[in-house]
Parts: structure tokens; sequence; C-alpha cells
């Protein structure tokens, strides 16, 4: 193998820790850098501090495949250079830009295999920045690693398979969850059964999660609209439509979300070509089912490729590395790679019968009040972008942020661009392709003002 070959995985989740062991059985060394504190990614999250939870507390019926996990990458340690609590904040040319403990150097790689993962796809309504709000994602991040729960009273809102296992974790853990509030109708379900030949397993697996906790007294609502958060300094209670009546709950925490959304900024600013994937409602890197994008060298795998699940992201990650191996003359097994596309052509279709499931709440860029804040770290209301829309003609992603700030704070857009997107095309009566997508800008998340950019190459 020649020593010219230095790949650099950026993610150590499900998919980059399979591309990287693919890798090291080849027998190249790849760098793996990570901003978590250890392997494993959000779904198989690992504790900051040992406690007496067991695999089974922290992961549920997945438990088999997070140990299974955690343990190919202890294995592969010694072979590869892991960077945990570090951030790629910016790729160019064979060359990435990676923070950590207050500096910044720069690594050169000869192939780059993107395993970003995804976040929650946030929706605003009145009260989402109260004090006591968390995404879903946040509250599964307190649970597992921290081991505390986000409220003594909580309420998970939204729609995706997510809205359920996280409420489903919560109540194993002994936390008092006051409802669940399906923004889809029970109707929406239904689609599910198709699923049953193809994915018994993970369809019976989320029934039994919503089973679970209506066994246990939590109330679960379907077909809700999110009406207000109540609460000054912190949640008080949360409001919702049904039917066109109100309702109200006292609560203490909310946790929130619609779906997920893929991290494409690395993939951006390595000059990766996109398309739009009407089913996720977003972006994202155009690839082939090999993981390979528009750009040689530069690889994708996992939910940063268009949101597909942990078991899509294993295969995924492992299809990628071999594509790698493919195109510097490695010889590899055709037989497992016809397994590998096989298997993810069959999640890749029940993919769109989960998201017959938990659709998108339809209507709410046309029902969310101008006064909602849109983004959270410049302060730009949903008011003040629609004016922007209908006063100086703003028909396009970018030309709204240009004109207003939004997408321009903290974030750069991660948690307000798909929201923007939605409220843009609405007011112009575009399809949601048709505004664009928001563009990366460098770094692609805060860095620390004691950062030394002193230009170390490694």
């Amino acid at each position: 193998m020649s020593d010219a070959l230095r790949p650099l995985i950026v993610g150590a989740g499900p998919a980059g820790i399979r591309a990287a062991q693919t890798l090291v059985d080849a027998g190249l060394r790849p760098i793996v850098v990570d901003e978590a504190a250890s392997g494993g990614g959000q779904i198989y999250r690992q504790r900051l501090v040992p406690d007496n939870r067991t695999p089974r507390d922290l992961y549920g019926s997945e438990a088999g495949k997070a140990t299974a996990l955690h343990g190919t990458f202890a294995r592969i340690r010694d072979r590869i250079e892991y960077l945990p609590h570090s951030l790629v904040w910016n790729v160019g040319d064979k060359a990435a830009d990676v923070a950590a403990g207050g500096r910044t150097r720069r690594l050169d790689f000869s192939h780059l295999i993107l395993a970003t993962g995804a976040t929650d796809r946030i929706l605003p309504f009145r009260g989402w920045t109260t004090p006591g709000v968390f995404t879903l994602g946040g509250a599964q991040i307190a649970l597992k690693s921290q081991g505390c729960a986000i409220g003594e009273q909580v309420v998970f809102l939204g729609s995706g398979p997510l809205l359920y296992l996280v409420a489903w974790q919560y109540v194993k853990a002994g936390a008092r969850v006051a409802a669940v509030l399906d923004t889809a109708p029970f109707s929406a379900k239904l689609h599910l059964l198709r699923g049953l030949p193809s994915q018994p397993g993970v369809v019976l697996r989320g029934l039994r999660y919503a089973a679970e906790l209506m066994a246990r007294g939590v109330p679960v609502r379907f077909g809700v609209e999110p009406d207000r958060i109540e609460g000054e300094t912190r949640v008080e209670g949360i409001v919702w439509r049904e039917r066109s009546e109100k309702h109200r709950l006292a609560c203490d925490a909310v946790g929130y979300g619609f779906a997920l959304r893929s991290e494409t900024q690395l993939a951006d600013l390595a000059g990766c070509r996109f398309v739009f994937d009407g089913r996720d409602r977003a972006w994202r890197p155009e690839r082939d089912i090999a993981g390979r994008t528009s750009v040689s060298g530069v690889y994708i795998a996992g939910d940063g490729a268009g949101i597909a699940g942990a078991d899509a992201a294993e295969l995924a990650g492992e299809r990628a590395g071999l594509a790698l191996l493919e195109d510097t003359g490695v010889t590899v097994d055709r037989a497992r790679i016809v397994v590998l596309e096989r298997r993810l052509a069959a999640i890749n279709r029940f993919r769109d019968i989960l998201e017959a499931a938990f659709p998108f709440p339809g209507g709410w860029a046309d029902r969310v009040d101008d006064d909602v804040l849109l983004c959270r770290c410049e302060e730009i209301s949903i008011g003040q972008a629609r004016a922007a829309m209908r006063e100086q003609g703003v028909h396009e992603l970018n030309r709204l942020k240009a004109l207003t700030r939004v997408g321009m704070g903290r974030c750069q857009g991660r948690m307000c661009a798909c929201a923007a997107a939605e409220i843009l095309a609405a007011a112009r009566g575009q399809p949601l392709e048709a505004v664009g997508r928001m563009r990366t800008q460098p770094p692609i998340k805060p860095l620390p003002l004691e950062i030394a950019a002193d230009g170390e190459t490694a």
C-alpha cells in the first residue's frame, strides 16, 4: 500500500467507524476527526462519565449494535490517527483546518470521507426560544451522555421516528413524560404496515415504543398544530390545536424537532455538486450509491448524504471505504459490494414509507405569525423576512440572507436556513427547490477567540 495515501474521515459515528475499519483492514492508517469525546455518533453516544447504566439502559434494543460498533472502534484505535474533541471547520483542496485545544492546524489528506451526520430540523413557533426548550437530539444527548433529563415534566413535540424513540428513552430512564404531540395524523401511521415485509424489526420496534408509552399513561396526540410555549424565564406550559380546538398542558421542558437535516457544510466547502432531495425537503451532495461525490477523492456516507438512519450509515461507511480502495487500485470483494448496495437500496425504499408515516407539517409556513423569531442568532423575525420578500422582491435564499442577516449568526444558518427556505417558498408561491440553498462560509461552527491560527501543518 502506498505511503502517499492519507485518508481523512470526518466523523466517528456509525458511518465514520465502518469506513475507518474498512481502510484499516486494507492496511491504511486513516485520520479520524470527531467533535465528540468518544466514538459512536449521536445514536450510539457514550457517557461522559462512567455510571451504573448498562448498554441496555442506554440504547435499548439497539444495545448489541452499539456495543459492536464501540468494540470495533476500540480494536482499531491503535491503527488510526484519532483526533477527538476536534472540529474540522474548513476544507479545501487536499487540506482541512482542524480546531482543538484552543489552536487550529491544517491537515493534509489524499482522500476525504465525510461522515458528518445530521441534526434536528427546527421550525419556529411562538415561544420556541424559551429556556427549557431543547431539540430532540439535545434532549437525547443530555440523557445519554450526562444521565439527566431536561426537566421534571417533559413534553415531546414534532414528527419523525426520533420523536417516539427519545420519549421512550426518557420513560425507560424514569423521567416524567407529560405528553407526546405528533404533528402527523394517526392515519399516516398506517403507512408503516407497508414496511412490515421488508423491515419488520424496525416497524415493530417503533410500534412497541408507542405502545409502551401509552401503557405507561403517556398521552400521545396526533394531528397536532403547535401554537405556543408559555413562560418567561422558563417553560411553564405548551398550547396546541387539534381539529381547531386549543389545548394546554403544564410542563417545564419541551423537546421538539421535525425529522432531521443533513450536515452538508463541509461537502459544500469541498466543492461538491448538490441536488435537491424532495423527500428530505433539502439540498444534499450529489453522490452515487458507493458514496462518490462530484469531486474526485471526496466521498460521503451516512446521514450527511441524506437521511437514512444508523443501519444505513454503517453500510454506507463501509461502501465508501471500499470505493476509496477501488479508486486507488486495491482489489476489493465484489460480492460484499453487491450485498451492501442491495441492503442500502432496500433501506432507501423503506425511507419512502417512513416519510409517508411521518410527513412534514404542511401549511406551517403560512400559519406561523410574523412576530415569531426566525433567526435567533441575529434576532430576525419571520415578519422581517416576509417584508424583505414583499418589499424588495427577494426570491432567493442567499439574497434574503444578504438583506436581512438571516443565517449570518453563530449557527451559520444550521438552525434557521430550513425554516427560512420554507417561509420564502410559501411567500413567493414557488417550489421549495426554486429558492436555492444557503451557501456555506467557513468556519462552519463558531471558533474560540483564543484560536491561534499559526499555520501549523500536519
